[in-house]
């Protein structure tokens, strides 16, 4: 059939209607002519006059047929006889036929041309398939037993005729383009570069791409294949990369770098406000959500659903933890996994998505988009694909360096875009020399030309020797200064998530610290809510004693780093305890204290030890214990008084600090273990970071004995 494969294309654009996969099966005979009428009037007439680019013969003969289709179903509606059910049955099959037809004929007109040269063969072969399904609905279609004009009886058998001989056809001239597009490939495959006038009679000649701006939406499409691409389809990956980045280096050899100064925001700061976490959490606490949509272990709406080998469906992030965490079974029904392959479920991603569109709902799709083009990017660069980004990367420097201000935006924009899909382009591009020219736009009036820029230089900085290349071109002070006074929040954070990838490099953390104004931009987009790069960087400079001093500094770092910990992405809070464990354990007593101090950290603390990502519950962990330590201290110099007496003098936030001790000490620990508010593990946990605690453990479990399945000697022997 042709239907599933079609289907399958056609996910991103727009999804089929459901009258697409269900013939209408409570209708009457007259009601369900005249559905028929309709839908084959809709199709008549939407491509009667429509031009395609490709599949011309196929695409005309299939609409002919349709209105052939339509003559009959006229008569059998203004006849008004009744119809025997054999006829009925085949009008219901005829009704399926019929949104297929639509659905590839629609396919045929909107989609990319260089991406129809591609799939010149697959596509003949849907329409050879309808061909077929036609000649056998005609075949079984009661002629006799049903009242015709003769002059429709006639259309009618001549169509069944031709249907029985149909034959596969496929264009001479699509499949010429074809092989010359494949051709122009294996130059660069081949370490040639194809002659620009030959390049300019195919691109601009024969598929009719004559600017700038249908060579990035050619450009755009393939890349949406590569993104939703499955395995059994061809081209292949590897491929595809390879005629993205040969269209790309056209696009710019023939077109130049000239747009719309409108589209590039060219003098126009304003941006489309953001939506944060904390309006997308607001959003969902008043709306109940539908239970297919939420992860069966987190209970939250799935950001990146996908399936695992037992069928059912989880958030990406939850799954991976729990399989990370050891597990070998699936969470909702216990049975064994034979793999831990996670397949992502786009048909519910889709749903997910449009249902959120519906409520008002923001909804930021995980990375998960973006990333897989990448990944699929790194796994198998061709030597066609580097080549050509080699190629085009010489013209976007050149332009860089000697373009005028709407082709050096331009030229930012692209060199950020190719500097994501691979180490060998982010290597080829720092050799050919772009970042001096990015690091002049960082000064750029212009914000998407600011942006672009720190972003390409973000995108670079993930390779390791480009890093090197950046400090040495004295990039530092101005990536500072975006981040100071970026014109935008995505320059200021693009320029945090910079520092961030910079400060792996252990030399160069003090350089970072020692910049003027750093540390507080960095605790300012904290304020914010924004940037978990920000409590990255942190966490990484503060390893440096000379960076926790100057990070220690800055009154309103602590606070911004608690509340990333309350109300940023698990990624985010991962970083913000991080960064407080660092600032603690290199900052000084001092900074030890205002972190102690801090509210509502030992709940936040506890928060994370249940709910964070597994390098969170480490470091929560181990904060944990610094914090106990301090109390401890503490209750020492005031003569031993107890815990409670720690910090007697401070707010009422510093007295909440105790509370994760005071908890297990004010209360029967027999009633918490038996009520099951206490995890196991916790129980576990809490004993390891306050042995005064081991005895009242020890004697609550004689006490319990067997309760759960679990005994005092077997939590002592993990202890």
């Amino acid at each position: 059939m042709a239907s599933a494969a079609i289907f399958s294309s056609l996910r991103r654009r727009r999804s089929p209607s459901l009258e697409a996969f269900l013939a209408p099966v409570d209708l009457s005979d007259v009601a369900l002519v005249q559905t028929l009428v309709s839908v084959t009037a809709e199709i008549a007439s939407s491509f009667s006059d429509k031009f395609f680019s490709f599949q011309k013969r196929n695409s005309r003969s299939l609409v002919r047929k349709v209105e052939i289709f339509l003559v009959l179903l006229e008569y059998l509606r203004d006849s008004g006889s009744a119809l025997p059910w054999t006829a009925v049955i085949c009008l219901k099959e005829l009704y399926l036929l019929l949104y297929r037809s639509k659905i590839l004929l629609d396919y045929c007109a909107q989609s990319s041309k260089l991406w129809l040269l591609l799939q010149n063969h697959p596509i003949s072969g849907h329409f050879h398939d309808l061909n077929k399904e036609i000649s056998t609905l005609l075949d079984v279609f009661p002629m006799e037993d049903v009242e015709l004009g003769e002059d429709v009886r006639e259309q009618i058998e001549l169509l069944q005729r031709q249907a029985r001989r149909a034959k596969l056809f496929i264009d001479e001239g699509d499949e010429e383009l074809r092989v010359q597009f494949f051709s122009f490939l294996d130059e660069f495959e081949k370490g040639r570069v194809p002659d620009s006038a030959d390049l300019w009679l195919f691109f601009a000649e024969r598929l009719g791409i004559r600017d700038a701006k249908s060579c990035r939406n050619e450009i755009e499409f393939l890349e949406e294949q590569i993104i939703n691409h499955e395995g059994d389809v061809e081209p292949t990956v590897s491929v595809l990369n390879g005629f993205v980045a040969f269209t790309r280096y056209c696009r710019f050899l023939l077109f130049g770098f000239e747009e719309d100064e409108v589209e590039l925001g060219i003098g126009n700061n304003q941006r489309k406000p953001r939506k944060g976490l904390i309006t997308q959490e607001i959003a969902e606490t008043f709306i109940t959500i539908p239970k297919d949509f939420c992860c069966p272990i987190s209970l939250d709406l799935m950001r990146e659903p996908v399936i695992v080998s037992t069928g059912q469906t989880y958030d990406r992030s939850s799954i991976s933890r729990w399989l990370e965490e050891g597990h070998c079974t699936c969470p909702k029904t216990g049975q064994m996994l034979p793999n831990t392959r996670l397949v992502p479920n786009r048909a519910l991603r889709n749903l997910i998505m449009q249902w959120c569109t519906a409520y008002g709902i923001p909804y930021d799709p995980p990375e998960c988009t973006e990333a897989s083009a990448e990944s699929f990017a790194a796994a198998s660069p061709s030597k066609a694909a580097l080549a050509a980004n080699k190629a085009t990367a010489g013209l976007l420097i050149q332009r860089l360096e000697d373009g005028s201000p709407c082709a050096q935006t331009i030229a930012a924009r692209e060199i950020r875009l190719l500097a994501k899909t691979g180490r060998e382009n982010r290597a080829f591009i720092a050799e050919a020399g772009a970042i001096p020219h990015l690091c002049k736009l960082l000064s750029s009036p212009n914000s998407v030309a600011q942006e672009n820029s720190v972003t390409a230089m973000l995108n670079l900085s993930i390779y390791d020797k480009n890093k090197s290349r950046i400090m040495d071109e004295g990039c530092l002070g101005s990536i500072v200064d975006v981040l100071r006074f970026g014109h935008t929040t995505e320059a200021r954070e693009n320029a945090a998530a910079t520092l961030f990838s910079l400060s792996a490099v252990h030399d160069y953390k003090k350089r970072i610290a020692d910049e003027e104004g750093a540390i507080e931009a960095l605790a300012g987009l904290l304020r914010e809510g924004v940037a978990e790069e920000a409590a990255g960087a942190l966490a990484l400079v503060v390893r440096q004693p000379i960076g926790a001093k100057a990070v220690g500094k800055e009154d309103t770092v602590v606070a911004g780093l608690i509340g990333m910990m309350r109300c940023g992405t698990p990624r985010g809070k991962e970083n913000a305890v991080a960064a407080l464990l660092e600032l603690c354990r290199s900052g000084g007593a001092a900074a030890t204290e205002r972190v102690v101090k801090a509210p509502a950290l030992a709940g936040l603390l506890q928060t994370l030890l249940f709910t964070g990502t597994k390098r969170a519950r480490r470091k929560a962990a181990s904060l944990a214990r610094v914090f106990q330590r301090c109390e401890n201290a503490a209750a020492m110099h005031f003569g031993g008084l107890g815990v409670g007496y720690a910090f007697a003098g401070n707010s009422a936030a510093n007295r909440d600090s105790s509370l994760l001790v005071m908890s297990l000490c004010q209360c029967p620990f027999q009633c918490l273990f038996y009520s099951g508010n206490i995890h196991p593990r916790f129980i576990i946990f809490l004993a390891y970071m306050f042995p005064f605690l081991l005895e009242i453990f020890t004697h609550s479990f004689i006490e319990i004995g067997g309760h759960k399945e679990v005994t005092g000697i077997s939590y002592l022997n993990v202890l």
